[in-house]
Parts: structure tokens; C-alpha cells; sequence
């Protein structure tokens, strides 16, 4: 029920509407209606009441990562239709991982806080609450393992793409950063549990800072949030374009094994591609440039020997020659 009275004051943002005509329309008591109103407003939703008008919405409470605000108008056929939202958790991908055989596919795990966020290689990931978008998506693709690393591609261009649609310049930097200003704005970590020739589920884990201002000493030089960047943008939105692009490119792969459009974008939004980077593994560092973007979504990269090379994602990580790209 609360959620149905959420739907309709977002629905109807800025104008009034009676307690009368909510009480009728929902099928419960007035008094259960001021209850939820006032429920609604401890959360964050800024309601007016005026005598003989009714209640109205006076600001889209967008900050709020609750499956209403999220799934408002997001049109989506399977990504996000389930929303699972917590204030606090250790990793989303961690519960996700739990859950990932009961729940359905395109579910998404969200949290305003992660104690123990994960990046690549087992980094961590720096999570403060309602500072970010924490969050994680199960998928559950009938493909042979071997295929999924592509999801990470899919991933990147879309959030790529949604970011720059909302008027926020960014590249990737391969195989999974996503850059503004050549600095780290958000990551992604996909894992995967697989049988020899089948899939069980993927988790598919998205980090983008949107409100920090301030990083720990040790990665200030290489991080960056939208806010600082001068962008304030809800995380609502942002995570609403983000799941629209991702589902459409992620359909496209899962129903026609099309990969054009992704790597498109990918190729488009690139910070590396022409680029002189460092390719490091261990204690080892080489120089070599990036070319292009091959079908698997692998890098395809020159060495000062004039030899091609096509780099799998995993094998090394990236720096560019003056700083992280």
C-alpha cells in the first residue's frame, strides 16, 4: 500500500490530491492515509497538507534508492524490476551471490552503505553512505561461460552512454573504469558461478561515486565523483538511465548475439584507444599502444617491437605514461 500511495503522489508531482480521493482510490480508511503520509514524510518525502486540498508532492525526493523512486517510469522488461534495497551491507555483490539461484533475473541489489565494498583483484572499494550508487545486478544468461566476460563491455558502454546522455562527459578506460577528467568516476566488478558448459547467474557489481568531495589520501590523485566534477545529478536518475541502456544492450547479446552497438560505444568512449598506456602485471611494466577493440571486447594493442597483441580482460592492469589514464 505505501507503495501504491508513493506511485501516485509521484505521479501527480505538484498538484494536490485528497485525502478523500486517495481513500477511495487505494480502498483504505483516511486515518490509514495519514498514517502512511506521515510514515513518508520520516523517510524524506516532502508532503504539504492544506486544508480542504489534500496532500502534494513539493519536491521529487530522488535521493531516495527505494524500489518506487527507482522503478518510476523505468519501463524496463527484466533489469530492475525486482529491487532490493538495504541502508547498510557489507558488499551488494556478496548478497547478491546468496540469493542469486532464488531470486529472478535482472534483480537488483542496492545499498546507501557498503562496509566492505569490492573492486578488481580484491581492492577495496570506498563506499560512504548516500554518497554513491552501490549496487548490483543478478543475471542469469543461457550462453557458455566463456562468453560472459562480455557482460563487463556491456556494463561499461552503458553506463558510458547514460552518463553522457545526462550531459556528463566520460570515457572508459578498458575493461571496466569509467573516467572523467582522467580520473576514476566509477568501477565495475562482474563474477561469475559456472558449470563447465553452463552459467548459474552472474553478479554484475556497479560503484560510481556521485557525492564525495573528498578522497583518502591514497587514491585522491585517481578518484573523482560527479558532484566534484560539478555535475549533481540524482542517483536516481542516473541509476534509472543506466539499467534502461544496460537491459538493451545486455538483450541484444542474450537474444542475437549482437555485439555492434557495444562495441560502437565502446570504441566511442574510449580514453585509451590511440594512446600510448602501460600494460603492468606483477612487478612487470611495458610500454605499448592501444589500436582498437576487437569482437570479443578484448584490447588489441602494439608492443615497441611492432608485434599486435590482443590483451584479455584480467591479465594486466592499465596506467596511462602521466598518471591513471
Amino acid at each position: 500500500m505505501r507503495g501504491k500511495i508513493i506511485e501516485v503522489i509521484l505521479d501527480i508531482k505538484n498538484d494536490f490530491i485528497s485525502g478523500e480521493e486517495l481513500s477511495k482510490g487505494l480502498g483504505i480508511s483516511r486515518t490509514a492515509i495519514c498514517k502512511y503520509m506521515k510514515t513518508l514524510k520520516e523517510e524524506g518525502y516532502n508532503i504539504e497538507y492544506v486544508n480542504r486540498k489534500g496532500y502534494r508532492l513539493i519536491e521529487d525526493p530522488k535521493d531516495l534508492l527505494t524500489y518506487q523512486n527507482i522503478s518510476h517510469k523505468l519501463n524496463t522488461k527484466i533489469i530492475g524490476n525486482n529491487i532490493i534495497h538495504f541502508e547498510t551491507i557489507d558488499s551488494t555483490n556478496n548478497y547478491a551471490k546468496k540469493v542469486a539461484l532464488q531470486k529472478p533475473e535482472g534483480t537488483v541489489i542496492i545499498s546507501e552503505e557498503q562496509t566492505k565494498g569490492k573492486g578488481r583483484v580484491g581492492r577495496q572499494w570506498h563506499s560512504k553512505s548516500k554518497d554513491g550508487i552501490w549496487m548490483s545486478i543478478i543475471l542469469k544468461p543461457d550462453m557458455i561461460p566463456q562468453k560472459a566476460t562480455f557482460i563487463t563491455s556491456i556494463a561499461g558502454a552503458s553506463i558510458a552512454k547514460a552518463l553522457n546522455d545526462l550531459g556528463v562527459k566520460t570515457t572508459i578506460k578498458w575493461p571496466n573504469d569509467i573516467i572523467i577528467n582522467n580520473k576514476k568516476v566509477a568501477g565495475i566488478l562482474t563474477e561469475l558461478s559456472a558449470e563447465i558448459e553452463k552459467i548459474n547467474y552472474i553478479v554484475l557489481g556497479i560503484g560510481i561515486n556521485v557525492k564525495t568531495m573528498e578522497f583518502s589520501q591514497e587514491i585522491s590523485e585517481i578518484a573523482t565523483s560527479l558532484y566534484k566534477e560539478g555535475h549533481k545529478i540524482s542517483r536516481v536518475d542516473v541509476i534509472r538511465k543506466i539499467l534502461k541502456e544496460f537491459e538493451i544492450l545486455y538483450l541484444q547479446y542474450i537474444n542475437k548475439d549482437s555485439k555492434g552497438e557495444t562495441l560502437d560505444i565502446c570504441r566511442q568512449y574510449s580514453a585509451i584507444i590511440e594512446k600510448d598506456v602501460y600494460l603492468i602485471k606483477g612487478e612487470e611494466k611495458e610500454l605499448v599502444r592501444c589500436l582498437d577493440i576487437n569482437q570479443e571486447g578484448n584490447l588489441i594493442v602494439r608492443t615497441k617491437n611492432n608485434i599486435k597483441r590482443e590483451i584479455i580482460s584480467g591479465e594486466v592492469s592499465i596506467r596511462g605514461i602521466k598518471g591513471y589514464v
